[in-house]
């Protein structure tokens, strides 16, 4: 069977230590995920439209999103306005939903609070970050 293509969107500069948790698992055989990262600090300019395009590509190219949501996950972004949401998680999850991917969000904490773009769209909850709880959910979310 085809493994599934995730695109993770996560906070980079405060969260990074899981996505990488998340791809030290792909390396195990039996998990049965291909990762890739959606955020814009990975993307080689500070130009938001370069950005947008990227992440479209990064997008199309999965079937479903996890969406790590920690403590900053829900802040104003200083370019909120050009971005067109809160933030770039926002529009991450916005645009995953438009192209019809799966959404699975996971809390490294259940008191975080998620973008509003995450509610009311069928998205998958694990409310801490471990390996059986995401697994499942994957399994269970539909695009």
């Amino acid at each position: 069977m085809a493994k599934k293509k995730v695109c993770v969107s996560f906070d980079y500069e405060h969260d990074k230590e899981y996505y990488r948790l998340l791809k030290a698992w792909d390396a195990n055989p039996n998990f049965d995920f291909i990762f890739s990262d959606c955020t814009p600090k990975e993307i080689q300019s500070d130009a938001i439209s370069v950005v947008k395009q990227v992440l479209s590509t990064k997008f199309g190219e999965a079937n479903y999103m996890i969406a790590i949501i920690g403590a900053h996950s829900n802040d104003r972004h200083p370019d909120s306005a050009q971005i067109g949401y809160k933030n770039w998680q926002a529009y991450e999850i916005a645009k995953n939903n438009e192209k019809g991917n799966g959404l699975v969000v996971v809390k490294i904490d259940k008191s975080y609070d998620a973008p509003d773009e995450a509610y009311g769209i069928g998205a998958e909850w694990v409310n801490s970050f471990n390996q059986n709880d995401i697994v499942t959910a994957l399994r269970k979310v539909t695009k």
